[in-house]
């Protein structure tokens, strides 16, 4: 589904990402690990059309993306969930999830399903969706924002730190809903801080630093790895 060839990015004078690649496969969960400043959240910025591509390749579903933009991507499959939720405060549960859906081209029928799906998926959402999306907790606005996501009918589900400061029982329950997607045939890369939850449910990983890939390989693999642990995790 995703497949990225010596992706080069910049931020101003800042060089973001040097040299990254890697394939992403259907059923498939990439972790990607590494301190802060890392370029987690530039490599998912640059797949997902927010941040140019200064060089190289990305392809979706077989088609090079490397100049669509970020609203074309999105509605095509290739959906971004970005770090701090970004739901829209002043609009309902139920609206919040509605907009996801909006101006992908999907049936009514197909969207009450939609819907109906994520009410099932958390439902709390179903509980609290006439109430203003400003008014839900922390980890309810991140289920939130998962839920919109997958309204979308994503190919390809990205998510940046999905737990940065929720209850552990909400990053268990956000974590087992990602494994079970993945599980079900969508392709899933999880940037994530923490980077021992995140090995723990993915397929593969990498490891990035000062915008390089340092290591990569697959998650049991590199949750084992001395290597990493000492300079990654200690």
């Amino acid at each position: 589904m995703i497949r990225a060839k010596n992706v080069h990015a910049r931020i101003g004078a800042n060089q973001v990402l040097r040299n990254i690649s890697f394939n992403l496969t259907n059923g498939e969960m990439l972790a990607v690990i590494g301190a802060n400043g890392a370029g987690k959240t530039s490599l998912l910025r640059t797949l997902s059309g927010l941040l140019p591509l200064e060089s190289g390749e990305i392809e979706f579903a077989g088609k090079n993306i490397s100049t669509t933009l970020a609203y074309q991507l999105a509605c095509n499959g290739l959906v971004h969930v970005p770090q701090g939720r970004q739901i829209i405060p002043g609009l309902s549960v139920r609206d919040n999830l509605l907009i996801g859906a909006k101006n992908t081209g999907l049936s009514n029928e197909l969207i009450a399903e939609l819907l109906e799906q994520q009410w099932q998926r958390f439902p709390v959402l179903k509980q609290r969706q006439q109430i203003s999306g400003s008014a839900l907790s922390g980890g309810e606005q991140q289920m939130l924002a998962i839920a919109r996501g997958l309204m979308m009918q994503p190919k390809v589900f990205m998510l940046d730190e999905p737990s940065l400061g929720l209850a552990p029982q909400i990053v268990e329950l956000i974590i087992t809903t990602l494994r079970q997607l993945a599980d079900q045939g969508l392709a899933i890369i999880l940037v994530e801080q923490v980077a021992m939850l995140a090995l723990e449910a993915a397929d593969r990983a990498i490891v990035l630093r000062n915008g390089e890939c340092a290591m990569a390989g697959s998650a049991s693999e590199l949750l084992n790895s001395r290597e990493l642990v000492n300079s990654y995790l200690s």
